[in-house]
């Protein structure tokens, strides 16, 4: 793979002596959109926040567009950051600042541009998600899939080299995640960004992105193109892909038998 814009190599993470990360590595082309997948508490948003620089690995290491992200001081690191963007789980608005203000907060904490230039810039990236109509308005007035495209417009308004997606579907009704899921698509090839998609939703990702990364247990256990991984035979991978309630990953977690729990003594095997 020609020159990744993102380069991870062999990352171990741990949240004291529990390891969530063991081993990682991926890399991510420029211009494209690649899907982070897998089952929840596998480690998917823990490796945004190593990518984030939000968390240093104990082990391996993060390249972004050439520079170690872990390596980087505070200084580097909020110089990175600003060609960096990250859509929140659930968008993340600032609840006492209007549509417009939450768009326009990122130019006003990053650059010194003229006010007629912010306007102009917001308002541009509010029609590029169709909500340029809704700029006075308050978070509380916006349905979910409203305050997605407006947490979309902001992560996009400094037109960054790398967007990170923690959850961009989830909670959005039918109409609302196509109309994002599109939008994720349409805005990266436009932008010439390159977009990494934390997701559970198999549907919408499979139609957007152009490359999978499936993770289980912290590990990557199986990566592809959307149609490798439909016709995938891996039976950890099979059972997510296509939502089956039988496989590999169970539904009771481990533990004695229920009769235990119950106060009764398991007759002996062969017993009459």
């Amino acid at each position: 793979m020609p020159d990744p814009l993102v380069d991870v190599q062999s990352v171990n993470f741990s949240y004291g002596r529990k390891p969530i990360l063991k081993g990682i590595t991926m890399r991510v082309p420029r211009g494209k959109v690649v899907a982070i997948m897998g089952g929840s508490g596998c480690g998917k948003t823990t490796l945004l926040r190593v990518l984030g620089g939000q968390l240093r690995p104990q082990a391996g290491t993060v390249t972004v567009d050439g520079e170690a992200v872990h390596g980087l001081d505070r200084e580097g690191l909020y110089r990175l950051r600003r060609r960096m963007s990250m859509l929140f789980q659930f968008g993340a608005l600032f609840t006492d600042l209007s549509v417009f203000e939450n768009v326009a907060f990122p130019l006003r904490e990053h650059t010194t541009l003229p006010e007629q230039i912010v306007r102009d810039l917001v308002l541009l990236k509010l029609e590029a998600v169709g909500l340029r109509g809704a700029h006075p308005l308050m978070p509380g007035e916006l349905s979910g899939g409203m305050a997605r495209r407006v947490a979309l417009a902001r992560a996009l308004v400094l037109d960054p080299t790398l967007v990170l997606y923690d959850e961009p579907f989830a909670g959005l009704d039918p109409i609302a995640l196509a109309v994002v899921g599109q939008l994720v698509r349409r805005l990266n090839d436009a932008l010439g960004a390159t977009s990494i998609v934390v997701s559970h939703d198999v549907k919408e990702c499979l139609q957007i992105v152009d490359y999978i990364y499936f993770m289980a247990e912290g590990r990557i256990v199986a990566q592809g193109t959307p149609d490798e991984m439909r016709s995938a035979k891996d039976p950890q991978v099979r059972q997510f892909i296509h939502g089956e309630s039988e496989g590999p990953v169970p539904f009771h977690v481990p533990t004695r038998e229920y009769a235990h729990d119950l106060g009764f003594t398991p007759a002996p095997r062969g017993s009459a």
